[in-house]
């Protein structure tokens, strides 16, 4: 018997309980830095030591933390769902965790690309550092998509989503394109969950929305149980 497709799309507020911050904090700087300084080309041309050190302390960071209940509730709807990630995070916690199909629409901090060769792409979990350079001698820099920047892997996500025979929307407010922009591309009438402490939109705004109040690493091991005891009830 096939199983149901899910999609989940998850942002920074999946990862946020396990320690690492929020893309932006409420007066718009992210960490300290004016988010154009340290997340366009335009900062990276004007400054790319800065642009590597931010990212490098990224880097840091994501080591000294590990999933939370959230992801690992993720990795057990895979018992009785193909479950497909789409994320906004560049932390790699969902593979940690365990998760067998992730699509990072913004990136990965656990890779570097050619400044030049957008598809020259290496796994690095060390410092960034002028001078780190690919085959040909160009400058390496964060796996990133910065402001500004297409998302190439959007149109792969849209296939994803119009595959779908659930969605769970978890850790994001649904206001950052264009992956707030991806719901309207899942097949009408499936059953959708939204999951915020805050929800920033209602259960009128898109059909057959259910809004569960609570934070990922609560909310989401709560719907799972309850999707998982629907597959067994069959």
């Amino acid at each position: 018997m096939k199983k149901e497709k899910v999609v989940v799309l998850t942002g920074a507020g999946m990862s946020a309980e396990s320690g690492l911050k929020t893309f932006r904090d409420a007066n718009g700087l992210w960490e300290g830095h004016d988010v154009m300084q340290v997340a366009s080309p335009e900062g990276f041309a004007r400054n790319p030591e800065l642009v590597l050190e931010f990212y490098n302390q990224r880097r840091r960071q994501l080591k000294e933390v590990s999933p939370n209940a959230g992801h690992l509730a993720l990795v057990k709807l895979e018992q009785q769902y193909e479950v497909e990630i789409i994320t906004q995070n560049v932390d790699n916690l969902h593979e940690a965790a365990g998760s067998s199909s992730v699509l990072h629409l913004h990136g990965e901090l656990f890779k570097v690309r050619s400044t030049v060769k957008e598809d020259y792409i290496l796994d690095w979990t060390d410092d960034l550092l002028l001078g780190n350079l690919d085959q040909e001698g160009n400058q390496l820099r964060p796996h990133i998509v910065w402001f500004g920047e297409m998302v190439p892997l959007m149109d792969k996500a849209v296939n994803v989503i119009r595959k779908a025979n659930k969605v769970i929307i978890v850790g994001t407010s649904m206001q950052v394109y264009p992956a707030a922009g991806l719901l309207n591309y899942a097949p009408a009438g499936i059953p959708k969950y939204f999951i915020d402490p805050k929800p920033s939109i209602t259960s009128n705004d898109y059909s057959n929305l259910k809004i569960l109040n609570g934070t990922a690493a609560k909310g989401l091991p709560v719907l799972v149980n309850q999707l998982l005891s629907q597959t067994n009830e069959r």
